[in-house]
């Protein structure tokens, strides 16, 4: 979320930022609404010194014997109590109003980030290997899956629909090994500590985050927050009270008209969300705090199952594994202050490079132009590895560096030795990397002639030394 303060000071440049991310100006609109806001506080803050003003002359005239203006006063302090009662409503819907119109808002792109509207504008930073010289007519990874009959489509869509995929046998273990291999390289070499977060989280951590309100489409909600156990005991309960007896005795009301009459009665209930990547939960493991200086940086990683509903994509790469419903993924989450942020961004670009550095694969880093840039971005750097099958460049990471724009909406601070006034962290994400995609790599990479797929030599020692996958016996 972005500054309220910083709006007032810098209009031009808010709507300069909006249009490089091609939305709409809207620094006129926000700062009047925050000038309402604030006019209405100085009216607010008047009736209160007037409300304490006329207390304290109050006890005067009863003390001086007259009645009839103590009177008065405790009229006017009445009245002016419900004046404040109902400027105290309506600072909340104007605080409300300001506050969703702020969590709409986009991040302030860094200078150095690329002007441009999509893909097509991004800049290469750099490239990294070779092609692989295969020989052969290349295929992609489902063709090379289902041959092998490892990879199952069909089965999957029986079960969940479009977008899932069974994986079996060895291929099952290489995506399991991939995984492994990752979380074991950050832990390990990278300074990340493993984190085993929750899969299910509460509507404010999506918020903290920026998924919510925004990109709700985007997610699956998972559950509720009373059990189904507690909400069915609530309601026979609220069935057997007498009340409710007698009225289904006398044909007052049906039993399924009472059931309805009783859900409408029932506490609303928080929604859970399935997490559409670990940084969700990573992030927001600093939300509320203060930290003192010296626990920064705070570097976390997991490996967890990602669920995205994939509202905005359909008809794209139907085929395969490329975009599926359910995914693992390596998160890795820095909290830093907000000196050393952009060097973290390079750090941790660097550390999903080296996973791909291991494994053997080509790629390439692109910087993000304004248009296709992440909603709560400030810079960020997609990795794209080489697909011989597809013959064609695929995003297997992205690591952006937010400032504090999630830090604020998250409470987020930590404390600098000699200020009174706590700073907000600064939040950094990248994938460390899609293990899916990188399963898709390494197939497309490592497949040869016959249709086997050989294991490169940093996964082998998780497969239990097996060195080709498929192929003659």
């Amino acid at each position: 979320m972005l500054d309220i303060k910083w709006i007032r000071d810098n209009p031009a440049k808010l709507d300069e930022a909006l249009a490089a991310r091609g939305a709409p100006p809207a620094a006129m609109d926000l700062i009047k609404l925050d000038e309402r806001r604030r006019d209405h506080l100085k009216v607010l803050q008047d009736l209160q010194s007037r409300r304490n003003e006329a207390s304290k002359e109050i006890g005067k005239a009863k003390g001086s014997g007259d009645h009839e203006r103590a009177q008065s006063l405790i009229d006017e302090v009445a009245s002016i109590k419900a004046s404040i009662q109902s400027g105290e409503d309506l600072e909340r819907r104007i605080d409300a109003e300001l506050e969703e119109k702020l969590a709409r808002l986009p991040n302030i792109p860094l200078a150095d980030v690329p002007q441009g509207a999509d893909e097509a504008d991004n800049l290469e930073v750099r490239l990294i290997g070779e092609k692989p010289a295969l020989g052969f007519d290349a295929k992609e990874h489902y063709e090379l899956g289902e041959a092998l009959g490892m990879m199952d489509f069909e089965t999957a869509g029986r079960i969940s629909g479009s977008r899932f995929t069974i994986l079996r046998g060895q291929l099952a273990r290489l995506e399991r090994a991939i995984g492994q291999f990752m979380i074991d390289l950050h832990t390990n070499e990278h300074g990340y500590e493993e984190v085993q977060p929750p899969l299910l989280v509460r509507n404010d951590a999506m918020y903290g985050t920026s998924q919510l309100p925004k990109f709700g489409e985007d997610l699956f909600i998972g559950a509720s927050m009373t059990g189904r156990s507690e909400q069915t005991n609530r309601i026979l309960g609220e069935l057997t009270s007498e009340a409710d007896l007698e009225r289904l005795k006398s044909g007052e009301v049906s039993f399924q008209d009472l059931v309805a009459e009783v859900l409408e009665r029932a506490p609303t209930e928080e929604e859970y969300w399935l997490i559409p990547t670990a940084e969700v939960p990573l992030t927001n493991m600093v939300r509320e705090t203060t930290l003192t200086q010296d626990r920064l940086p705070m570097r976390l990683t997991a490996l967890t199952p990602c669920f995205r509903s994939e509202a905005g994509s359909a008809g794209r790469d139907t085929r395969g594994m490329l975009r599926q419903h359910q995914f693992d993924k390596v998160e890795m989450v820095s909290i830093t202050d907000d000196q050393t942020s952009l060097d973290e961004l390079e750090r941790m670009t660097g550390c999903a490079e080296e996973v791909l550095k291991r494994l053997g694969l080509h790629y390439r880093v692109v910087m993000l132009c304004t248009g296709d840039m992440g909603f709560a971005a400030r810079k960020t750097y997609d990795i794209e590895v080489w697909l011989p099958g597809q013959k064609a460049y695929r995003e297997i990471s992205s690591c952006s560096v937010c400032g504090d724009f999630q830090a604020r909406r998250m409470g987020a601070r930590y404390k600098v030795e000699g200020e009174k006034q706590p700073r907000f962290v600064h939040t950094l994400n990248g994938s460390g990397v899609a293990v899916g995609r990188a399963l898709i790599a390494v197939m497309e990479n490592y497949q040869n002639e016959d249709g086997s797929i050989t294991v490169p030599d940093v996964l082998r020692p998780y497969m239990g030394g097996l060195e080709r996958i498929g192929g003659p016996s």
